[in-house]
């Protein structure tokens, strides 16, 4: 990462530029502010900033002083983008004596800063390339560099002469990424990765282009010789491969593996594909090496699963089914694996499910943090990384709900749903609906509406109003009490809404009822 100095005497100005920059996808990051050209000299001292992006008028002491001290005083000499608000010629003209990189003018256009800091990118990139030793932590950063940019001929030169690479030779990006459920970082698995590699290529003092990525991911930048040297059957030697670094490094891993590149310097796109690859580690298994080269011409889905997939697992969830619900999971991911979810997707499903399964919990009174696969599945994406393991600690999260659940429910979820049937024979003819009923007998509505039915065969709704019309007809056969009161005796708020529900099922009007009956008796 290049290190980024702001300077600007405003702090709003300062904060928008640490905001673009936070989103850029270069390789940058602040690492200091200053409001005026002195805090900034004594800042650029202390923290060696490879870029300063500086206001050119200034308190104490102004952009362009601040950049004239910096040539004629320090040994630091990082690259300038320089701010004004003011669109002066001779201020340009100044910045420019010195080399500054850019001059912007306020208020920062986000398109032409980001530009600019991508010009700037690559200068450093190039810096960096030409200054390439055997040194190792050198080594990872002319990776990162390349990965980022294609240098010119005389740089990869430089490169393969100090590196003692075959200039010649095709190579490969490889991700090799730890699946030992653990956190990034929990373990260095560097030096035993190094030592394995040697090994296997037969290259005990080669220096080997080896990088640390995030996620417990290591990237390996492979020669096409060294892989033919062993076998002219590439898949095979990655085959291989996997299997010595697995028993060497003790712990499951899964390679990523790019397209071919036929020059070391245009390995960025090999990379690129390598990163393209990750998408699909939720994909039908290939036991542990995901190709480039046969997994991009495959569509990835972007979208969540099936409504129907989702109301089924909650339903046998709220049922206590273990059986069932486990069932329902084998189907969700087997949707990811045979569809080629990307992991965005199977990101949002997980969500969708556990916020749903929260929701149900609290309409219960009760504490998802009680549950302790809660913060293990929330924060699954920090150890978890492949099908398997996402299904596991998933699993156990929907048990341990569904437990929970049912313990929270007690003695009311025994026989729950004839005594709610019985209720609601006994209290139609009151203002009852099914969220209320629901929560009285510690039951989330949507699990008590599709219970009732599947139980019953009919709707909560529709077995409410059959009731309701029922009694009508009995008070409109038996009784002289008009409409408007039959309605409210039983349940009917508004008369004309019981009318109309009245015909629906009767194909008739109260009235033309009560006259039928009339008509019958005589």
């Amino acid at each position: 990462m290049y290190k980024v100095l702001i300077v600007d005497d405003e702090v709003f100005v300062r904060k928008g530029l640490i905001s673009i920059m936070n989103e850029s996808p270069l390789q940058f990051e602040i690492c200091g502010e200053a409001e005026n050209g002195k805090e900034a000299l004594a800042l650029i001292e202390q923290l060696n900033p490879e870029l300063v992006i500086a206001d050119i008028r200034m308190p104490v002491l102004d952009g362009l002083e601040l950049i004239r001290k910096v040539k004629t005083e320090l040994e630091q000499q990082p690259i300038f983008i320089i701010l004004s608000g003011y669109p002066d010629f001779s201020y340009a003209q100044q910045a420019f004596r010195y080399n500054v990189s850019d001059y912007i003018l306020k208020p920062v256009d986000e398109q032409e800063l980001t530009a600019a800091l991508k010009k700037i990118a690559h200068t450093l990139n190039q810096k960096q390339l030409l200054s390439i030793t055997k040194e190792k932590p050198l080594v990872e950063t002319v990776i990162e560099s390349l990965l980022q940019t294609e240098p010119d001929d005389q740089v990869m030169g430089r490169i393969a002469y100090a590196l003692e690479l075959p200039i010649s030779s095709s190579y490969t990006y490889v991700i090799a990424e730890m699946q030992d459920g653990l956190p990034h970082g929990e373990i260095d698995y560097m030096p035993a990765l190094k030592a394995a590699l040697q090994r296997y290529f037969h290259q005990k003092t080669q220096t080997l282009l080896i990088h640390r990525r995030p996620n417990n991911q290591y990237g390996i930048i492979v020669p096409e010789l060294w892989m033919n040297e062993l076998s002219p059957y590439g898949p095979k030697n990655y085959a291989g491969m996997l299997d010595m670094l697995e028993r060497e490094l003790k712990t499951t891993i899964t390679l990523f593996v790019g397209c071919k590149a036929n020059h070391l310097k245009q390995i960025v796109a090999s990379g690129a594909s390598a990163e393209k690859c990750l998408n699909y580690r939720f994909s039908a298994s290939f036991k542990g090496i995901f190709m480039a080269d046969k997994l991009l011409e495959l569509p990835l889905y972007y979208f969540d699963v099936e409504e129907g997939l989702h109301s089924k697992l909650i339903y046998e969830l709220e049922a206590n089914n273990k059986q069932a619900y486990s069932s329902a999971v084998d189907v969700i991911f087997s949707e990811f694996q045979e569809r080629h979810f990307a992991p965005g997707a199977v990101t949002n499903t997980i969500r969708r499910s556990m916020i749903a399964i929260i929701n149900i919990i609290r309409q219960l009174e009760g504490d998802e943090n009680q549950l302790y696969s809660t913060a293990e599945l929330l924060h699954w994406q920090t150890k978890y990384r492949n099908l398997h393991q996402l299904k596991q600690v998933f699993l156990h999260f929907i048990g341990e709900a569904a437990e929970y659940i049912a313990g929270k429910r007690g003695d009311k979820s025994e026989g729950s749903i004839e005594k709610i049937k019985k209720y609601i024979d006994g209290h139609y003819k009151e203002n009852i609906y099914l969220k209320g009923i629901a929560a009285d007998f510690n039951m989330n509505p949507v699990y008590l509406g599709q219970l009732f039915r599947k139980t019953y065969g009919v709707y909560f709704n529709e077995y409410l109003l059959s009731l309701r019309i029922e009694e009508a007809k009995r008070l409109l056969r038996q009784t002289k009490k008009r409409m408007y009161e039959i309605a409210e005796l039983v349940g009917f708020q508004n008369a004309d809404y019981f009318t109309t529900q009245f015909e629906k099922l009767e194909n008739m009007t109260p009235t033309d009822y009560r006259n039928l009956m009339l008509d019958n008796k005589k």
